[in-house]
């Protein structure tokens, strides 16, 4: 069991996992600092500053704060903006790799012999369609 808890690990999808959720979180609070210290007081400037927290409504003695809610949701659409930006950019900096087809053997070789028939099934085909034609005149 140990044996196979160590080739799990050691499996390269695990570890490119392992990296990308460190590389995420500390892309997170750069982000989250992107969106709070800059882009946050830049729409108070053009929208006054406007703060859904102090939203509530009481029902009995629970508080449903739905303008924190509200508030978590435009800083979620900010985020998904920015990184959204951001993705867009580094793709345009990013060389794209071409993508070679993977051709199976045995497909090109159907496919060749296809290829090859194919003139051949034609001339046969008209054959066959003039020979029909002659024997419908008798």
């Amino acid at each position: 069991m140990l044996k196979e808890f160590k080739d799990f690990i050691a499996r390269g999808n695990v570890l490119d996992l392992a990296v990308g959720v460190i590389i995420g979180g500390a892309f997170t609070s750069i982000v989250n600092s992107l969106v709070e210290n800059l882009i946050n007081p830049l729409i108070g400037i053009f929208i006054g500053g406007i703060d859904f927290s102090d939203w509530v409504f009481k029902v009995g003695d629970a508080t449903f704060k739905f303008g924190t809610f509200i508030n978590s949701i435009i800083t979620f659409l900010i985020i998904a903006f920015v990184v959204f930006l951001i993705v867009k950019f580094v793709n345009k900096l990013m060389p794209q790799k071409e993508i070679e087809a993977v051709v199976d053997p045995q497909i090109q070789l159907l496919t060749d012999i296809r290829d090859a028939v194919a003139p051949e099934k034609a001339e046969t085909t008209e054959d066959d369609e003039a020979a029909a034609e002659t024997e419908e005149e008798k």
